[in-house]
């Protein structure tokens, strides 16, 4: 038999209101269980499902516990007992089991168990009980349909209060007749009379058309009833109940009948709603999932235009910073062509100084040359008187000539410097006018670098008005990313939601289909999780008998 440990002997207490709920096949192979029965138990749905049940069965629990069980379902009647059963962490709990063959067809296909939270009084009545039967000291009590019954002849005496009512009631009737003769023979010591005998046969007659009449009136209602709630309670919702009677045993039949007709219909409407809240949950979670991906995929563009922004707003920014550096360039430029103006005026102003003066030059030259040509003309004249003076005028004419050849030399150099101030005249003349130009030019130079100070200046401000609306642009843009950064996130949530909404509705379709209803085989939907290949109320089982250390279903 399995051993599950290690235990830890703290209890573990859960709500009372939660009720525990799993099925399994015919070899007690876990197919469903609900939330409160995964979370009471410490496993998950995956460690559950197609696990034998013996999975939670807790060391303290005796193997004779688990022998009447079988007993009692393999023989189609529900079985209600106190389990301990043993959470993955080692931890206990106790239940009230209630377990119930699962039919259809007319077949058992399976076993739901339902568990709720039994009284403190009861659980240490099973514990002590559980105890006696693990020591072997409880030999005058047995279990029977999870109930502690005596043995021996007391317990055969208890045993005749559970048998059928039909039963009971034909022991009664034969103890009249029995008693009859008992006291017949008794009074007349011997053969009672032939009047005797008559009262004996129509007694007997008369307890055994009773016997019979109570049999049918009474036992065959009891035995349908007791097999429809049955099944009933197996959630079989295809039985029905033949009601030929309008007595108050008849009244009980048309309830239950009734009984089974509402629920049947509630399941009915209950699994269409859960048809159509599974669609739109899957249709929300996948809106969802796709609405996630495209907002995840708009922030991640947000993001790449966000940093574009950034860039392009440092590249507006360097770009206005140039303009600034160039703005200044272009004043210094600016100031350095107005310099340049001014020392060209003075240039142009020394030209025509040194012009005036070439003029002055050119007029002394005139003088000298005049002064050299009259000289030249008194040494002529000289030379002539002294040849007319002979020989007392030879010295005289030496003076003369050499006066001359002064004056010639003179008048010689006066042409050269004539030349040469003439030719320095047509220099600075024509060095003139190109001061004249260049100031010209100057003047545009300085112009047109007013007019690129002030495009610079234009281009400055527009890149300033540009950097600050990127700014905005970008802060726009920052904001935009952080509430599409929400906006994924709410979009994630509503999805988890979804999806939370579409297992729970699982969830409800699986416990709803634990009912066996006329005309309901409807193909099983996709579902999110893995699902069994076989569940109650399905056709498809295992044949093998299980063993006890294989298969416990609580």
């Amino acid at each position: 038999m399995r051993n599950n440990q290690p235990v830890s002997g703290h209890e573990y207490e859960f709500p009372s209101s939660q009720m525990l709920v799993s099925a399994t096949d015919l070899t007690g192979r876990i197919q469903y269980c609900n939330p409160a029965f995964i979370a009471v138990s410490g496993y998950t749905r995956e460690e559950l499902i197609g696990q034998p049940h013996n999975l939670i069965r807790h060391p303290d629990m005796p193997r004779e516990a688990f022998a009447d069980m079988w007993t009692t379902i393999r023989d189609g009647r529900p079985w209600t007992a106190l389990v301990k059963n043993r959470r993955k962490n080692g931890d206990h709990y106790w239940v009230q089991a209630n377990v119930t063959p699962v039919v259809e067809k007319g077949a058992v296909v399976g076993y739901l168990s339902v568990r709720v939270k039994p009284e403190r009084a009861a659980v240490r009545a099973a514990e002590a009980l559980y105890a006696r039967i693990r020591s072997g000291e409880s030999r005058a009590f047995r279990l029977h349909r999870g109930v502690a019954v005596r043995t021996g002849l007391r317990g055969r005496l208890q045993a005749l209060m559970r048998l059928p009512v039909t039963t009971r009631a034909a022991l009664g009737y034969a103890i009249t007749p029995t008693a009859l003769l008992l006291a017949g023979l008794a009074a007349w010591g011997g053969m009672p009379p032939v009047p005797f005998w008559i009262a004996f046969g129509v007694t007997t007659a008369v307890s055994l058309v009773s016997w019979q009449m109570l049999t049918r009136q009474l036992g065959a209602p009891i035995h349908d009833m007791s097999g429809f709630a049955t099944r009933l309670a197996a959630g079989d919702l295809t039985a029905d109940l033949t009601i030929a009677r309008h007595d108050d045993l008849g009244d009980v039949l048309q309830a239950l009948n009734q009984l089974k007709a509402n629920l049947a219909a509630i399941v009915y409407d209950v699994r269409a709603q859960i048809t159509g809240m599974l669609d739109n949950a899957r249709e929300i979670s996948s809106g969802n999932v796709d609405l996630a991906r495209r907002t995840e995929l708009q922030a991640a563009s947000l993001e790449e235009t966000a940093a574009t922004m950034e860039q392009l707003t440092t590249t507006v920014q360097a770009n206005a910073d140039a303009s600034v550096r160039a703005l200044d360039l272009a004043k210094d430029a600016q100031a350095a062509a107005a310099v340049g103006g001014k020392i060209a005026g003075q240039v142009e102003q020394t030209m025509a100084s040194i012009t005036a003066a070439s003029k002055r030059i050119a007029d002394i030259t005139g003088v000298i040359d005049g002064i050299a040509f009259q000289t030249n003309i008194l040494a002529l004249n000289a030379a002539v008187e002294a040849a007319r003076a002979g020989e007392a005028g030879r010295s005289f004419a030496v003076v003369a000539g050499e006066v001359r050849m002064l004056a010639q030399r003179c008048a010689a150099s006066s042409k050269e410097i004539k030349s040469v101030v003439e030719a320095s005249a047509t220099e600075v003349a024509l060095g003139t006018e190109l001061v004249a130009r260049t100031t010209s030019q100057m003047r545009e130079i300085d112009e047109a670098v007013s007019r690129v100070s002030s495009i610079i200046v234009e281009v400055a401000n527009a890149s300033n008005e540009q950097a600050e609306g990127i700014r905005q642009v970008n802060q726009a843009v920052s904001h935009l990313d952080g509430a599409t950064q929400q906006n994924a996130a709410l979009v994630e949530q509503a999805a988890a939601t979804a999806q939370r909404l579409a297992e729970q509705a699982d969830v409800l379709d699986e416990a709803v289909r634990l009912f066996t209803v006329a005309d309901a085989t409807p193909a099983r939907h996709t579902a999110t999780t893995a699902r069994p290949t076989s569940a109650p109320g399905s056709s498809r089982h295992t044949a093998r008998e299980p063993e006890w250390d294989e298969a416990t279903m609580v």
